[in-house]
């Protein structure tokens, strides 16, 4: 158990808080006077990310866990409970992007969106209830995404895993009325993370990284993800239902309230003017630094005018990795 002096100062679990919006999220948590457990897969991301918490002052852990294995989620939470502290606050971030069109796409794709990004939820949740109940509070937040509230094209697995995670983290909303643990639904549109480099293209991969990389850099199609940290913190602090983020979140789920079939239509356009498949099958599957590299010298010197916010928060936010720069 950890000494009397930080055993007082209320800790908060961040699942998939070793880069991009985790985190952000968790050093904005630290900001706020909590300490932090951030948890992902990769022990080397998470040692670098753990560096730059204590940097900014924040008293931060690192946790080895996968997030779509119950097993491991289960060990971590006892782990963390046993020996750092109570947990107070527990976010769910950890995510998958792949993108690319269906043809391009294989049941494994849907299977690994799946297992991270709504099983990772569940089991995090589970794990972590029984003793918030015990001790009558607690705060969770789930992070979606506008996809798990507008299925949008290229980018089914994420949708079809995300639309599942809302439905989870609202009804188990509802399930825990009255006990002192609250449960934040969280549905951002795109933000400057720097996701781009380390999401998963198939298909035409290039063509596919050309438009998404641009489309989560650019200032009016995406959201500073600092400022996006900060409205996701209040909101789950304060035990929020809902927190919205990016005014083309907004307006797509309002308008898809009122209007399903015209913002279906518009959505079938949209898929139709996005690259198609190849015609020799879905090929591999390769990140976005990789398809990067694959760009014409032409279109690498446009992909990368526009998507310079997006690259200047992927040296921030860790998503940049040694392989990548080195390759």
């Amino acid at each position: 158990m950890v000494g009397d002096e930080t055993s007082s100062v209320p800790l908060a679990v961040v699942l998939g808080g070793s880069r991009g919006l985790g985190l952000l999220i968790a050093a904005e948590l630290g900001r706020r006077g909590h300490r932090v457990v951030i948890a992902a897969r990769d022990a080397a991301e998470l040692e670098r990310s753990r560096a730059l918490l204590a940097d900014q002052g924040t008293t931060a852990y690192a946790q080895v866990c996968d997030v779509a294995v119950d097993d491991n989620v289960g060990t971590m939470i006892d782990r963390v409970e046993t020996e750092i502290g109570p947990i107070e606050v527990l976010v769910h971030v950890a995510g998958i992007i792949q993108v690319g069109p269906l043809e391009s796409l294989t049941r494994e794709h849907f299977s690994q969106a799946i297992d991270i990004m709504l099983w990772g939820p569940i089991n995090a949740s589970l794990a972590v209830l029984p003793r918030m109940r015990s001790r009558g509070r607690g705060r969770i937040g789930i992070v979606s995404s506008i996809g798990g509230l507008v299925s949008v094209p290229h980018l089914l697995p994420y949708s079809t895993a995300k639309f599942g995670a809302v439905g989870f983290s609202r009804g188990l909303r509802a399930e825990l009325a009255g006990t002192g643990v609250s449960v934040t639904t969280i549905t951002p549109g795109l933000m400057r993370t720097g996701s781009h480099l380390r999401a998963q293209f198939v298909g035409r991969q290039s063509a596919e990284y050309a438009w998404f990389s641009a489309g989560a850099s650019m200032p009016l199609l995406s959201m500073d993800a600092e400022v996006a940290a900060s409205r996701i913190v209040d909101g789950l602090l304060q035990g929020r239902a809902n927190v919205v983020l990016t005014p083309l979140a907004k307006i797509g789920m309002r308008l898809n309230g009122v209007a399903p079939s015209t913002v279906g239509a518009l959505l079938g356009v949209a898929a139709r003017l996005l690259p198609r498949p190849p015609a020799d099958g879905s090929g591999r599957t390769i990140e976005g630094w990789q398809a990067e590299k694959r760009l014409t010298p032409g279109a690498a010197r446009v992909v990368r005018m526009l998507t310079t916010l997006g690259s200047r928060a992927a040296d921030r936010n860790n998503e940049r990795t040694p392989t990548a720069d080195l390759l």
